[in-house]
């Protein structure tokens, strides 16, 4: 009953007519003076911030803040962590291509819509990566690649917080989604970027052919997830990452095999 409610309130909500009020909004400077309010409710830290925090002409530009070089060492393992967020879960594929999240089931096929591209990364390994509305939003590419496929899926979003992966309508393998594979040292890997509810806007800001590890590759206009996937024997994940953790752009996730 509490995950049949919980889906009718987010579908009488999450519209394009809802959406549109809140980017609208967020895009405005009239959101200006929501910024200080916001930076308090999440404590978020500034010291990183790359431009002065009286800068930023709206509150979705400071959403979508950049943060300082310096605070952001990318390790020198060969996969490291894309965005700053909580490590849902990582781990191995079960049944071949299925995963888990919060007590749900996914098909990687479902959520990448080709059996034949899902088949690549049969009994792989896979992590979640939640962002909440206190993060840093960039994104940043995980490894060194070549960009060898991307393309777009879905149209609404359930929330991918907590609540929502546990009580939404596979928000993962459901939501708007984008996804690039790229090709690696140590094999093929996805990276598929996740919308959240009501704001499904993910901005690439590299559109070249290849991607360096650590450096920016887009941004979510709201708190998301991205999930990465990895070939079989292709990585190993570093030994001190748990489930739950908390995790920066650029330490390490994963070394080869």
């Amino acid at each position: 009953m509490k995950k049949y409610l919980y889906q009718r309130s987010i579908e009488l909500t999450n519209g394009a007519f809802t959406s549109n009020l809140i980017r609208q909004f967020s895009q405005s400077k009239n959101s200006r003076r929501f910024i200080p309010g916001y930076i308090k409710t999440y404590q978020i830290l500034v010291e990183d911030v790359e431009e002065p925090l009286d800068s930023f002409p709206t509150l979705h530009d400071f959403f979508v803040r950049k943060l300082t070089a310096s605070s952001r060492p990318i390790a020198s393992a060969p996969v490291v962590s894309p965005v700053d967020g909580k490590i849902e879960i990582a781990g191995d594929m079960k049944e071949g291509i299925v995963f888990l999240v919060k007590g749900q089931q996914y098909s990687l096929a479902d959520l990448l819509g080709e059996n034949a591209l899902a088949d690549r990364y049969q009994n792989g390994k896979y992590a979640v990566l939640y962002l909440s509305p206190a993060d840093y939003h960039r994104i940043h590419s995980p490894a060194d690649g070549k960009v060898a496929k991307q393309y777009v899926l879905g149209k609404k979003s359930y929330p991918v917080n907590a609540a929502g992966l546990q009580y939404g309508k596979a928000p993962i393998s459901g939501n708007y989604r984008m996804i690039t594979e790229l090709e690696t040292a140590f094999g093929r890997m996805l990276v598929v970027k996740v919308g959240a509810m009501f704001v499904n806007s993910i901005k690439l800001t590299e559109t070249g052919s290849e991607w360096q590890k650590g450096s920016e590759v887009g941004y979510f206009s709201f708190g998301s997830t991205v999930v990465l996937f990895f070939e079989e024997n292709s990585i190993k994940f570093v030994e001190d990452m748990s489930d739950g953790q908390r995790i920066k752009v650029g330490e390490a996730l994963g070394n080869m095999v």
